[in-house]
């Protein structure tokens, strides 16, 4: 997980956080430490009697049912704040059984635009009742069937990267409670349906014989390995260049110490009973053992508490491994081990998030200055090297799941929850991956295009009819200006790419429009890609089949109107800065969600607004577009910054012809024949005009002086 965090935003986080803990209350969460009410317990824990102050880490309720304690009531944002994770969109009111089952679910606010545009509570709330009884200490699939004895929870309609959203807050915060709390029913299944370590076999083994089947993993770095990374890093003399090119430089051996086999060998059975008795259940034994000249632990941890030399990596995620975890150990008494510099072993807690049946890796950081000047890698100018030790659990220390044949498939929370989106959608991706490669290949050669106008007019309309029926109306790909302002709020607070990456196709597509704006400027996605503007193309075009009258305002007054676009976003940009939430609803001035994502199944005041602006279109050529798009105006105002200029234009345009004036659809080339970059929709009507021997004035002029001395070369009268 990335997290960026500005500096300037830390003189306002009192004042931010202030605000969220007033809206949050206002939108009846349950502050930590408060009492949830009467009618929430009974929602979420049937017959409970009685339920104490949240406390513990992360903080829950315990509750009773008469004299017998019978599980916990916990909020799901406040397990996930206290976790040390980005303080989630959702929160929910989460009841959870002794014996792992979900008691009940309470939707209590919501408002994370990216995840749940368009979506009303009453979907929502019907989904996490859906969690009801489940056992957490299981499998639970989502949105697909399982066998009988499986357990599914079926996704929300249309709402896909929601029904993500809620599953994760759901089944992640309840067993990570369940963990920490030590229920004994989460080990029926090794950690919800995961693989199972081999806790319990033993039999002595060698070193050599660990080492052998991967047990035991090696990293070795000669002097000269480590000077020619260090000059590769910008040292100008490192001290690892002045010992024998052979000579053992740091030599790391990494080992997963939670199994018996593994451990008792290693540090002897007595000292690992002891380190696994101390950690819990679910804890993870991390050995590392080091000889040579460079030390893997330093000096700076005596100061900090972190071993800034060493880190912890396993897919996406980084563990920092503190002081406060070690064991520093003398010696081992494994038969055949070498002589060993240093030995530590780190205790990973079970909710570190660490996966010990998973690959990982040990990051080395070699820096200069050495580390026998007690020098921290963090210090100022430190040229640093990294070296990796990769690692993965030999098959012969993992136990089948406990799970029945139905449940073998992995658990959707194996995984970050933007993966197993992204992992769900591949024919979606693709598709979008081949319509934006194909709108490229038009944009490269849109000279060619431009020069054949039925082959430009059937793109076109094709480019529009997709933008709008599988974008927009089947695929809900439609951006928004909602998305702007969370990226802004996300780059003042915390930035988190997961969130950004929970969907997919909006994800690919703004990606897409950033290159495009670098390209082309902002008219790539407005002309091609946006299904509302599609929509009102297409509701143009069918008007002027019908021959319904077209309003072409003249230019003064449109080239007067056009700012309101911009107040428009500079509104909700002011507005998002001291309220997000209100943001998100005067952002209804976009009809987006109305039109494109619920389709038009909507009533009232705002269906009103979406029809009024559509019914506008039939006389206006893209009314909203021009005048209104607070979109179009947030990513116009980078528009001049694009590095070429793609579309062509002749010394006449604007002085002696005004016919690609008259034809662009939005008005975006003023009478003096300057396109402005703003307003382009990057449609290419001007460039067809520009080819157009029977449309552009000046070839046509060219191709009567053809026909002309033709017909003087054949003896013909002029």
């Amino acid at each position: 997980m990335i997290r960026l965090r500005n500096p300037l935003a830390a003189s306002m986080r009192g004042a931010i956080n202030a605000a969220l803990a007033c809206f949050w209350l206002l939108a009846g969460a349950v502050p930590a430490g408060a009492q949830p009410t009467a009618a929430q317990l009974a929602t979420v824990f049937p017959g409970a009697t009685r339920v104490a102050a949240a406390e513990g880490a992360p903080p829950v309720q315990q509750v009773w049912r008469g004299d017998a304690a019978a599980g916990f009531v916990f909020s799901s944002r406040h397990v996930a704040a206290a976790t040390g994770a980005a303080p989630r969109p959702l929160d929910l009111l989460i009841g959870l059984g002794l014996d792992c089952r979900i008691t009940g679910v309470e939707l209590l606010a919501h408002r994370e635009p990216i995840l749940l545009i368009g979506l009303p509570d009453s979907a929502l709330v019907e989904f996490v009742r859906g969690y009801v009884g489940l056992d957490i200490a299981r499998p639970v699939r989502l949105g697909v069937a399982v066998p009988a004895g499986g357990q599914s929870v079926q996704t929300i309609s249309r709402a896909t990267v929601s029904s993500y959203a809620l599953h994760d807050a759901v089944l992640g915060t309840a067993r990570l409670v369940a963990r920490s709390r030590r229920l004994a029913c989460m080990d029926r299944a090794g950690a919800a349906g995961g693989a199972r370590l081999d806790l319990d076999s033993f039999a002595p083994e060698t070193w050599d014989s660990l080492r052998a089947d991967g047990s035991i993993a090696t990293l070795a770095v000669t002097a000269g390995e480590a000077a020619s990374a260090l000059r590769r890093a910008g040292a100008a003399a490192p001290a690892a260049a002045a010992l024998p090119e052979g000579a053992n430089y740091a030599t790391l051996f990494a080992a997963l110490a939670t199994p018996r086999q593994i451990g008792a060998n290693l540090l002897g059975q007595t000292w690992h009973a002891r380190l696994a008795g101390d950690a819990g259940p679910g804890a993870s034994l991390l050995f590392l053992g080091g000889s040579g000249f460079y030390s893997f632990r330093g000096r700076a941890y005596l100061r900090s508490g972190v071993l800034d030399r060493i880190q912890l990596v396993q897919g996406e995620r980084s563990f920092t491994l503190t002081a406060a975890q070690q064991q520093r150990l003398e010696r081992i008494p494994i038969a055949g081990a070498p002589d060993l510099r240093e030995i530590s072993v780190f205790v990973l807690a079970p909710d570190s998030g660490f996966r010990p049946d998973r690959p990982w890796r040990i990051d080395l950081a070699v820096t200069e200055p050495d580390g026998a000047q007690g020098a921290s890698q963090a210090d100022a100018g430190a040229a640093t090297a990294l070296f990796a030790l990769a690692y993965t659990l030999p098959a012969r220390h993992v136990l089948a799941p406990a799970a029945t044949a139905a449940e073998a498939a992995p658990d959707l929370l194996a995984e970050p929850l933007w993966q197993s989106i992204w992992r769900t959608q591949p024919w979606r991706i693709a598709i979008l991956a081949l319509a934006l490669l194909a709108l490229y290949a038009v944009l490269a050669l849109q000279d060619q295009v431009a020069a054949r106008p039925r082959l430009w007019r059937n793109l076109r309309t094709g480019a529009l009819a997709f933008a709008l029926l599988w974008l927009g109306w089947y695929a809900g790909a439609q951006l928004s200006v909602v998305h702007v302002l969370t990226f802004v709020e996300a780059l003042r607070t915390t930035f988190l790419w997961d969130v950004f990456l929970a969907d997919p196709l909006t994800f690919i597509l703004w990606s897409w429009v950033a290159v495009a704006m670098a390209f082309w400027g902002r008219g790539v996605f407005c002309g091609w890609l946006c299904p509302f503007g599609a929509l009102q193309e297409l509701l143009g075009r069918a008007a002027r089949a019908l021959r319904l009258p077209q309003l072409r305002l003249p230019f003064v007054l449109h080239e007067r109107l056009v700012p309101a676009k911009y107040i428009l976003f500079f509104a909700l940009f002011a507005i998002s800065l001291g309220d997000m939430a209100l943001a998100f609803r005067a952002a209804e001035a976009e009809p987006f969600k109305t039109a494109i994502i619920l389709r038009f199944m909507r009533w009232g005041p705002l269906l009103a607004y979406a029809l009024v602006l559509l019914v506008g279109a039939l006389f206006i050529e893209r009314m909203f577009c021009r005048y209104l798009c607070p979109l179009g105006a947030a990513i116009a105002l980078p528009a001049r910054m694009r590095m070429f200029n793609w579309l062509k234009r002749r010394r006449q345009c604007g002085t002696e012809c005004q016919i690609c004036a008259q034809n662009c659809p939005v008005q975006a080339i003023h009478p003096n024949g300057e396109i402005n970059p703003n307003e382009c929709i990057h449609c290419l009507q001007c460039q067809v005009n520009y080819f157009d021997d029977t449309t552009c004035p000046p070839l046509i002029a060219r191709r009567a002086r053809r026909a002309q001395r033709a017909a003087l070369q054949q003896g013909a009268p002029p």
